[in-house]
């Protein structure tokens, strides 16, 4: 059983987790929904322009997401004709995404700001605590590393 202080330490990293991830995405999020987009599309334009040419089952894999969960997504993209579908040379049943020049537009402005606020938050908390929070969410994020043990490419 953790001690009352310690439980509280806890309950309030929890807090600042989900009230920190809130404010990271909120500019974005705004963006999004000015074109009736979520997240998810965000998640999915982010990935896709990260990845090179992934194929959908290497963008399920990447979100851990159903093929149910990311097929009414990418349909939106598609509409919105931010995201283009090509088929695989090596093999024709395989479709490999790519994002259109809008696609490009959009990804770049949503993570611009995202990128500008993280800017923001280590200039003002300094380096020893980007030092810091680089090395707890790496931590966090184990689980979801490639096998490696490292981020994606970065690009």
């Amino acid at each position: 059983m953790r001690e009352p202080a310690r439980q509280a330490e806890l309950n309030a990293a929890i807090e600042l987790m989900h009230f920190g991830y809130r404010a990271m995405v909120a500019k974005a999020d705004r963006v999004l929904a000015a074109r009736g987009l979520s997240r998810v599309h965000h998640r999915i334009l982010y990935f896709v322009a990260r990845l090179s040419r992934p194929s959908v089952n290497e963008l399920l894999r990447t979100l851990a997401v159903s093929k149910q969960a990311l097929n009414g997504p990418l349909r939106d993209l598609y509409a919105q004709q931010l995201i283009a579908f090509e088929r695989a040379t090596e093999d024709a049943r395989v479709k490999r995404l790519t994002l259109t020049p809008a696609g490009k537009r959009l990804e770049g402005r949503l993570s611009a700001l995202q990128r500008q606020q993280f800017e923001a938050v280590f200039a003002a908390a300094g380096a020893t605590a980007e030092v810091g929070w680089r090395a707890a969410m790496v931590v966090l994020a184990a689980p979801e590393l490639d096998r490696a043990g490292r981020l994606l490419p970065r690009g």
